[in-house]
């Protein structure tokens, strides 16, 4: 009778760690929908200006966030960070010289991108701001006026 009480609860434990798995590639937000949350915000900061983008991005009112999904905004040109929805320490942040483990100075990448192709992806490594694992992940940027738009889609298993 132990075995099979040990064995159930081993199935029930599977079952619930295979559902968690799931329901974390559910949360997961796809590259389609990054680049759709980058446009709204855009179209909000062309009809409120930046002040108001800003905050609605640094105030997390959930405007600019979906599944892991969340917006950052900088200036093309070196300066500080204006707006970030997933770390508020950030903001005013200069972060040019930010590299990833891999020594990618995906910061620069972001500007490069903007400033030269006006929009694009940029692949580096960053912690997953819901779980704080790191991984592998793809920043879409676009550029409007003298800032850009980010907004990044984490890859599983990469």
């Amino acid at each position: 009778m132990n075995r099979l009480v040990k064995w159930l609860a081993m199935i029930g434990m599977a079952s619930l760690m295979a559902a968690a798995g799931a329901a974390g590639t559910a949360e997961r937000g796809t590259s389609e929908e990054a680049v759709a949350l980058v446009k709204k915000a855009i179209a909000f900061y062309k009809a409120n200006g930046m002040e108001k983008t800003a905050a609605e991005i640094n105030g997390k009112t959930g405007m600019f966030e979906s599944k892991d999904l969340y917006l950052f905004v900088a200036p093309v040109a070196p300066g500080p960070v204006t707006a970030h929805g997933a770390n508020a320490k950030l903001v005013g942040k200069e972060l040019g010289d930010l590299r990833d483990v891999d020594g990618v100075y995906f910061t620069r990448r972001f500007r490069e991108v903007a400033g030269k192709e006006g929009k694009g992806w940029v692949d580096y490594k960053w912690p997953n701001a819901k779980s704080g694992a790191l991984e592998a992940k793809s920043t879409y940027v676009e550029r409007v006026d003298n800032v850009y738009f980010a907004c990044g889609v984490y890859k599983a298993g990469k």
